[in-house]
């Protein structure tokens, strides 16, 4: 198994949660709010900065939110996993939804929803 794919992650995951007998508190519920909880981390290195600021972040800023971004994703793995969904496959399902609600020939250029092509 490769270091770097979502099953290393996910049993990584699983085993440091064991080792410290965490499983206990990681509930769907209280993942999910950390989860969240994390996501507004990311969500305060951009307050207040423009749009082309926030796509060219310092070294020790895009270090931070990448350690944010990290949090959210092993959330994200630890949530699936207690939950016993494949997060692959439900993004792949996603995508392919996705592109019946947004066709091209609607959606292409366009920042709108679903329900307004």
């Amino acid at each position: 198994m490769s270091h770097d794919s979502l099953e290393s992650l996910r049993a990584q995951l699983a085993e440091f949660a064991a080792q410290r007998e965490w499983q206990q508190f990681h509930s769907p519920k209280n993942l999910s709010m950390a989860l969240i909880g994390e996501a507004a981390e990311i969500i305060e290195h951009f307050q207040w900065l423009t749009e082309s600021e926030s796509a060219r972040l310092p070294a020790d800023k895009l270090h931070a939110v990448s350690h944010e971004l990290a949090d959210v994703l092993l959330y994200l793995i630890r949530l699936a996993d207690v939950l016993q969904v494949d997060l692959i496959a439900a993004a792949q399902e996603k995508i392919q939804y996705n592109q019946q609600r947004y066709p091209v020939h609607l959606a292409r250029g366009r920042a709108t929803r679903a329900t307004e092509l």
